[in-house]
């Protein structure tokens, strides 16, 4: 076996299709696109470079065949509650089912990492944020929404057997959009409802600034300050909702409003992968009038969540029962009857929810409530360089 850093621009080809080489075969395999991939090390385009630094390696068998790749990274940035020692991390794993190949990978990382000062290895996960590319798949190996991890069962095996740990799981859920949400959500509905100082909007393109500056209002009242995060601009969130554009489906966008102040927010996305299974991994200037094409004429039957939350104030007070039905008026297209609504033909098929920890139990409980079921299970694996073996995530 052959190991090689990745330093020019042709093996950092070669690190993006291991990941094609291996798993092509999978019949629920989507090719992620090169681009997204190739961002995470673009130190133009991928902001954890100001505060860390990442390196690759490919591997290839005696017979020049590309058989694993790793990445191994450090970012000052990168802590977890209760971490006694300092962690880097390692993610982009792939490896054919061989324990040897896969130790040559992993040793590698581990000896770049304690070159660096770690004392730990946290992984699969991403260089920069949580939202893409992080943790083990091992439950669940349906086609995967845009973003998330998807690898051959077998990893597990091969991180386990060389010393990795669960550090903490991460849970998605999901759920059939034709099926009727529970009787309490509308009896909760019907209670915040009737105060008519509360209000439902879905967003809309032409109005984004302002829906932008009424995100950013519930995001640092509901998020910042907790976990480290930081208070969000306004601008940035515009930005954000202007990449999205031309994939923003304003009826899955949900904002609610209290004497006209916004309180809650719940958005969503088609999922991308249903489309961009279709473009192979590239997203050059053809490909994206072939993905206007697909988008056109291939029917997305599954939308995904991405951001869920009420300002503490308004939180317990049945808010988020009005607002995920006064969603689904439009996305289940509820019909009144008599003492409460009907099913009728929804625009999506499916919703799963990007994943949530198992440290977060209550925003579980709130996924849970609504009729959800586990349709995957991620894990953060953690080993120790010196042998020990840690705790589970404090706040499991």
């Amino acid at each position: 076996m052959r190991l090689t850093e990745v330093n020019t621009a042709d093996l950092a080809k070669q690190f993006i299709n291991v990941n094609y080489l291996l798993q092509k075969d999978d019949v629920n395999y989507i090719r992620p696109l090169n681009k997204d991939i190739e961002a995470v090390f673009d130190p133009q385009k991928n902001k954890a470079f100001r505060t860390g630094e990442v390196i690759r390696w490919i591997l290839k068998d005696n017979n020049n065949n590309l058989i694993g790749r790793i990445a191994a990274f450090v970012n000052s940035k990168y802590k977890n509650k209760g971490d006694a020692v300092p962690v880097g991390g390692m993610g982009f794993f792939e490896c054919i089912n061989n324990q040897d190949a896969a130790n040559v990978l992993l040793d590698t990382a581990k000896n770049w990492l304690q070159e660096k000062g770690m004392e730990a290895m946290d992984g699969p996960i991403n260089f920069g944020e949580r939202d893409r590319w992080w943790g083990l798949l091992v439950e669940g190996f349906t086609p995967p929404v845009y973003g998330l991890n998807y690898n051959p069962p077998y990893y597990q095996q091969l991180l386990e057997n060389y010393g990795f740990k669960p550090f903490f799981n991460q849970l998605c859920f999901a759920l059939n959009v034709k099926d009727k949400l529970q009787e309490k959500f509308f009896t909760r509905h019907a209670a915040v409802a009737a105060d008519e100082n509360y209000t439902a909007l879905h967003i809309q393109r032409t109005h984004l600034q302002k829906f932008a500056t009424d995100f950013a209002t519930v995001y640092n009242k509901a998020w910042a300050g907790h976990g480290g995060l930081k208070q969000l601009d306004e601008k940035i969130v515009l930005n954000m909702f202007n990449a999205m554009k031309p994939v923003l489906d304003e009826r899955v966008c949900w904002f609610v409003y209290y004497k006209k102040e916004p309180i809650a927010i719940w958005i969503n996305l088609p999922d991308l992968n249903q489309w961009f299974k279709y473009m192979n991994g590239k997203f050059g200037v053809w490909q994206k009038f072939y993905f206007l094409w697909v988008k056109l004429t291939k029917r997305n039957h599954k939308f995904t969540g991405l951001v869920f939350g009420i300002v503490p104030e308004f939180q317990g007070k049945g808010v988020d029962a009005y607002m995920i039905v006064e969603g689904s008026k439009i996305i289940q297209q509820l019909k009144p009857t008599d003492d409460s609504y009907k099913v009728g033909k929804p625009i999506y098929d499916e919703y799963e929810m990007q994943w949530i920890g198992e440290f977060n139990p209550k925003m579980i409980s709130v996924a849970e409530s609504l009729g959800t079921y586990r349709s995957r299970k991620l894990v953060t694996y953690r080993y120790m360089f010196n042998g020990t073996v840690h705790p589970m995530h404090p706040l499991v």
